[in-house]
């Protein structure tokens, strides 16, 4: 149950932006890796340190421009922040300078995908077919690597409806040239490992992105499948609505009832670890367009609720980049894909539904539909899987935005090492999370007189921390779960991030990545 937010006024990111934006439909610029050096001319990227703006490539692009390069920063009154950006056309011999603060920091690679994001945001407004970011610290050996990653994710764009316009420049077309001192060894990490993190990004952006009519379940699937296609150690399962039927699986299916459009449970198994070694699962919600159902959203926004299985496409998109690059994981992602609609077949408020578990619950809200196909979900990969970790990942609530803005994900866990090593994990990979709790007195506030349980309170308080404990219910004693409530972070509309530009995030494919890199591969 998330609402459809009003729209914020945009706040500028960047100091200055001199180019149009473009208005074709257009392909995202290619990467390519060479030596460190200076070109004498085109348009090059280069960053600038706080208070330290006459050194490395800034000061060797500076003096081929007569010192037009520093005057243009004193007149712009550009500092060198971390995360700000000055987009310069024409100075000296350079069609286009983008200056990108480093503010104080020492490489790290979190800085330096944020780098090559900023460089991928100016590149999608530029006409210039080869951009050069210049980066000659060769602290981190694979640094490329890395601002390959921030290039693709802040060069994101999604315009395959739009038309072009007669005579509009062509922009952001061409390469993106990272020009730094170890090329050989960034271009082999980019292209064994962090290209697929940004092709599974890529994949859950593009889903939670398309409208309501291009996306549902079926088409989810499909999208799916094809994606995984020569993948290795990759089995797919599909349940259909007669197969959760015969599971009992009744409460997606009460999701869906009222849509022409039927759910389905979406299962990639990847085996890449030990044979026989318990696997971690990533549950996501799936629901392709969310109008509330019987109790229905307003009209305001409701258009973004096609953005409301963030969770499932980035469940899918973070095994996929997993399988892609052949982590040393046995991982599960489940999609529990949904349409929610009302009709005159919906599921109504004060019904009671029975669960593949035998659990009951009254429907309070068939807008909190969220937890609704979760519940099947975590059933089906606890007792299909034995998973040794469950996390899932939600657009659940909107109490989690009032709560944690758009700055952190919500988290709730009952296992101290596993919240622990999420949190970690958020801070790597810069998609943070922010621990919540699951108070006791939650049981009381979901009482029914009539089942089990009730999905959701009825006294409008706590609302993130009443659906992180109801679906809590359904996880096995001993299980190590997580929660993860996203509704703040899956869509941005203000501000944009260096790598993650306004709209669609694929929040928690770089998250659920990170967590394996640093907590299951490096533990081995």
């Amino acid at each position: 149950m998330i609402p459809a937010r009003s729209l914020r006024l945009v706040r500028p990111v960047f100091v200055v932006v001199l180019l149009l934006l473009a208005s074709a439909a257009q392909a995202q610029r290619s990467l390519s890796f060479e030596a460190y050096g200076v070109p004498a001319e085109g348009a090059v990227a280069v960053t600038v340190r706080q208070g330290a703006v006459l050194e490395g490539a800034f000061a060797a692009v500076d003096a081929r421009t007569g010192g037009g390069l520093q005057r243009a920063v004193a007149t712009a009154g550009f500092l060198g922040d971390r995360g700000t950006m000055l987009n310069l056309p024409g100075v000296g011999p350079y069609q286009q300078v983008v200056l990108v603060g480093i503010g104080a920091d020492l490489a790290s690679p979190r800085l330096l995908e944020d780098v090559g994001g900023l460089v991928g945001q100016a590149g999608v407004t530029s006409a210039a077919p080869r951009i050069e970011l210049l980066w000659p610290d060769a602290s981190v050996p694979t640094a490329g690597a890395h601002l390959a990653l921030g290039a693709a994710l802040g060069g994101y764009t999604f315009r395959q409806y739009r038309n072009p316009k007669p005579g509009a420049p062509v922009l952001g077309q061409g390469t993106i040239v990272l020009r730094i001192a170890n090329a050989d060894a960034s271009r082999a990490a980019w292209e064994s490992d962090w290209r697929h993190v940004a092709e599974g990004v890529r994949f859950a952006r593009d889903l939670a992105t398309e409208p309501g009519n291009a996306v549902y379940p079926e088409e989810f699937v499909a999208r799916a499948r094809k994606a995984f296609e020569g993948v290795r150690g990759v089995r797919i399962e599909v349940l259909d609505e007669r197969a959760m039927a015969r599971l009992g699986m009744r409460s997606i299916l009460a999701v869906g009832v009222g849509s022409a459009r039927p759910p389905r449970l979406f299962v990639a198994r990847y085996t890449g670890g030990p044979e026989g070694e318990a696997p971690i699962a990533f549950v996501g919600k799936g629901i392709t367009f969310d109008t509330g159902g019987i109790s229905l959203k307003p009209n305001e926004n409701m258009w973004r609720m096609k953005y409301d299985m963030t969770g499932a496409a980035s469940s899918v998109g973070a095994v996929l980049a997993l399988a892609r690059r052949g982590a040393k994981v046995n991982a599960i992602a489940v999609a529990a894909l949904a349409e929610n609609m009302p009709s005159g077949t919906a599921a109504r408020p004060g019904d009671v539904v029975r669960t593949a578990s035998g659990q009951t619950y009254e429907i309070m809200s068939t807008d909190a539909e969220g937890r609704m196909v979760l519940v099947d979900a975590l059933w089906f990969v606890q007792t299909r899987d034995q998973p040794r970790a469950i996390i899932d990942i939600a657009t659940l609530t909107g109490s989690q935005v009032t709560a944690l803005g758009d700055e952190y994900a919500g988290l709730f866990a009952r296992d101290e090492t596993l919240a622990t090593q999420l949190l970690a994990a958020g801070a790597a990979s810069g998609e943070e999370v922010w621990r919540l709790p699951l108070h006791p007195s939650y049981a009381k506030d979901l009482e029914s007189p009539i089942a089990d349980l009730r999905n959701a309170g009825s006294s409008g308080k706590a609302g993130a921390g009443l659906g992180a404990f109801f679906i809590g219910a359904w996880v096995q004693p001993g299980v190590a779960w997580a929660h993860l409530d996203i509704a703040s972070m899956a869509w941005r509309d203000d501000p944009a991030l260096p790598t993650v530009p306004l709209g669609a995030s694929g929040y928690g494919v770089r998250l659920f990545d990170r967590f394996v890199r640093d907590h299951v591969e490096a533990a081995r």
